[in-house]
């Protein structure tokens, strides 16, 4: 019976459970309450970080500072290197080890990264697709670990699993403490555009050479943090990257005839450019209005029909940043132009190949000036030295400083509006990566909208002010309408891990950027929006925040409640269709009516001492009279009129709105979001009136609310979200009087 007892007891308490939460679920079907607070969807604040959304008096972050050395070989596409990471814990807690990154090794050929993907057997395919699959052994990627010694020299214990590297600590790291340690390592470099990958080579079989985009190249220190402690979830390929901040010296060795850049300032310009180059790069100094060429063509296709066997050693320092990333090729063209942001004064790079011209010499350097400036109106003044665009074939990638971009000219150097605004979109929206997550140091393995929503919101407002014809693609409220539409079953809420979205691109940058476009231009306005914008990336720059912080500060610097936008937007997977479910038009009458019986019924039992009434008639209704169909006037009715004459002085009636015609608006809501309600009114002689209720009007009502307009002309017209500010999905319900235009969820 001991044992019996605790089942039968925990079988009746889960039935009763069971019992109670299918109560609950349908009492919330029946009352959908879509204005709850979030408590139950955000972190509790403590510490470390507040109900505000703003760091608290505890808050800390460790510190990984690197020493690199690494040698590319450009013959056999290897990359060699040996690092010294010193490591701060400034957690109050010990430590009884380290994690690190080893985000090559999602291409090594024991990853479990391709194992994850459902994989058909397609009826065609390309020969040389074929061969890749079925006939050809697999690109040998990942690191190969020679090392992990202590700063004695002594090895260390460490374990890989996979994409991770834990390293065993001979005694605990305590509070401020501090330990250095060495690894070294090779790997071969992937041809990115056969074997796929953010970073690798690009080969030219024209001229022989190779073009290089390396990062992930090192092992790297993982997040700690007061959220989850370690952030160790495997790189999988989508999910991009959680660093902590440090300081890197970072030594490169090339090929000499190599020009390159990479994260970072610069130490040794007059080893590694000729005399020539570092005279222009002087003068790209102090070019503010535009680029000066540094690397000129003729220099570089010169560069390129040799093979140097000679090397070079680039050397950059960088501070206060989360990562590293470096390009170089023979091939490339360099030119630059000052940028000033604020008080500080920044570089603005490109480098390309003269494949990528006249298309990148004409437009990428000033699309990269043009960002920074852009982004640092929303947010800060952009602190680093440079921000640097590189022209690699089909990227779109973005670190610290440095970033790679797609978009070139066919062989002729001709280029399309697709092809020139393609490219102008992407190094507007990698550059913009420096502001986030490069700075506010988000969580990209967990979160992509944290990083890609936010910055694909603040693309569209430099694309704007770059061109107001810019064909933006994501941002304006009409173009997330497909994807909204779509069928639920294919959708994940924003709040879903990166690894989880199907509909990645949608998912993690459409959306949420246009829901941060709509709270800007339609629920809080840009003065309220652009303050607590503000406030959330100064409060976080060089800080690590999470999804709850943003959500709080957008409350807390501007006074608007928010988390009914949050949980619609970002937890669920609703759309917005609000539409015109009736219109009746009233008169004003002298004579009660049999439809006013029962509310009259009502008021008197509010009001023991209603007075005299003025009568409200619909037209249809059962006590209508044609007689009733004609402006109102005051004077016609002697209830009001005797009301209006004793209440008000001379002086007060003239200032008397003067109504002729009123008009009750029924709205319905179909789909699942609270939206505001706008509302365009068109009268027959072709004016207009603007009316905007905000989201609140449903929280009363989640299926349809009223109003009545009271109006000096006859209304021809009302529309709903007349400038497709909401993402209303179907508009066909939103025209009064209806269109004859069919409705797709008819």
């Amino acid at each position: 019976m001991t044992k019996v007892f605790p089942i039968l007891v925990s079988l009746i308490f889960g039935v009763a459970q069971a019992q109670e939460t299918s109560k609950t679920s349908k009492t919330e079907e029946r009352n959908p309450d879509k204005f709850k607070q979030m408590y139950d969807l955000l972190a509790t604040p403590n510490m470390y970080r507040t109900a505000a959304g703003a760091p608290g008096p505890e808050y800390y972050q460790q510190q990984a500072d690197y020493k690199i050395d690494i040698e590319l070989d450009d013959r056999n596409q290897k990359l060699y290197g040996t690092e010294t990471i010193t490591y701060t814990n400034n957690a109050k807690e010990s430590l009884d080890y380290l994690w690190l990154q080893l985000d090559q090794n999602e291409k090594a050929r024991n990853s479990n990264s391709p194992l994850v993907e459902s994989n058909k057997t397609d009826p065609a395919i390309s020969a040389s697709s074929f061969s890749r699959r079925y006939l050809e052994e697999d690109f040998d990627g990942g690191f190969k670990i020679e090392y992990v010694k202590d700063a004695h020299g002594n090895p260390m214990r460490y374990t890989i699993n996979q994409t991770m590297m834990r390293i065993e600590l001979p005694k605990v790291l305590k509070h401020k403490e501090k330990i250095s340690f060495s690894v070294k390592w090779w790997y071969n470099i992937n041809n990115y555009i056969i074997d796929g990958g953010r970073s690798g080579y690009e080969h030219f079989e024209k001229d022989g050479n190779n073009l290089y985009i390396l990062a992930q190249f090192y092992p790297r220190m993982a997040v700690y943090n007061d959220v989850e402690g370690w952030q160790n979830m495997q790189f999988w390929g989508s999910g991009e990257f959680a660093l902590p901040f440090g300081n890197f010296e970072v030594n490169i060795t090339v090929p000499a005839d190599h020009i390159m850049e990479a994260t970072g300032t610069l130490l040794n310009r007059n080893e590694v450019f000729t005399p020539e180059q570092v005279k222009r790069y002087a003068e790209a100094e102090k070019s503010f209005d535009k680029p000066v060429i540094v690397v000129t063509q003729a220099e570089a296709e010169a560069a390129e029909k040799g093979f140097s066997d000679k090397k070079k050693t680039w050397k950059f320092k960088a501070e206060n940043v989360r990562d590293f990333g470096i390009s170089t090729s023979r091939k490339f063209i360099y030119d630059a132009m000052a940028v000033k942001t604020g008080s500080t004064t920044s570089m603005a790079i490109s480098l390309y190949p003269k494949e990528g011209n006249p298309l990148w010499g004409e437009y990428s350097t000033r699309m990269v000036a043009h960002t920074l400036k852009s982004y640092s109106s929303y947010t800060f003044d952009y602190p680093y030295p440079k921000a640097v665009s590189v022209n690699a074939r089909d990227q779109g990638m973005e670190y610290p400083m440095i970033c790679w971009n797609f978009g070139r000219p066919d062989e002729n150097g001709k280029y399309s509006d697709n092809t020139k605004y393609g490219m102008l979109g992407v190094i507007c929206h990698e550059v913009g990566h420096n502001f986030f997550p490069m700075i506010v140091n988000s969580d990209e393995r967990q979160w992509t909208w944290m990083d890609e929503g936010l910055n694909t919101f603040m693309e569209y407002l430099a694309e704007q002010s770059f061109d107001p014809k810019f064909p933006s693609r994501r941002g304006p409220a009409k173009n997330i309408i497909p994807y909204m539409s779509g069928d639920q079953s294919g959708l994940e809420p924003i709040m879903t891990n990166s690894e989880n979205l199907r509909q990645f691109g949608n998912n993690a940058y459409g959306k949420p950027a246009t829901a941060l476009n709509i709270l800007r231009e339609t629920i809080m306005g840009r003065e309220l929006f652009d303050y607590a914008f503000k406030t959330y990336a100064n409060r976080w720059k060089f800080k690590h925040p999470t999804p709850d912080d943003f959500f709080r500060t957008m409350e807390d610097a501007s006074a608007v409640d928010l988390d009914w936008f949050w949980r619609g937007w970002f937890f669920t997977t609703d759309y917005n269709d609000i539409g015109i479910k009736e219109v009746k038009k009233y008169f004003v009458s002298n004579e009660s009516s049999r439809e006013v019986s029962d509310f009259m019924k009502t008021r008197r039992r509010r009001d023991s001492k209603p007075g005299a009434m003025v009568y409200m008639i619909a037209e249809g209704s059962p006590d209508y009279k044609p007689e009733l169909n004609k402006p109102f006037k005051i004077s016609d009715y002697q209830a009001l009129e005797d009301y209006v004459n004793q209440r008000f002085t001379p002086e007060e009636k003239a200032k008397l709105t003067q109504p002729k015609y009123f008009y009750q608006v029924t709205f319905d809501k179909p789909g699942g979001l609270v939206m505001p309600i706008i509302v365009e009114i068109t009268f027959e002689d072709g004016t207009t009136e603007n009316h905007y209720f905000p989201a609140q009007i449903w929280r009363m009502n989640d299926k349809e609310v009223s109003r009545t307009f009271a109006v000096n002309k006859v209304i021809s017209k009302i529309v709903v979200d007349p400038k497709e500010e909401t993402a209303d999905i179907n508009t066909v319900n939103n025209s009064w009087p209806k269109t004859e235009e069919k409705s797709k969820f008819d």
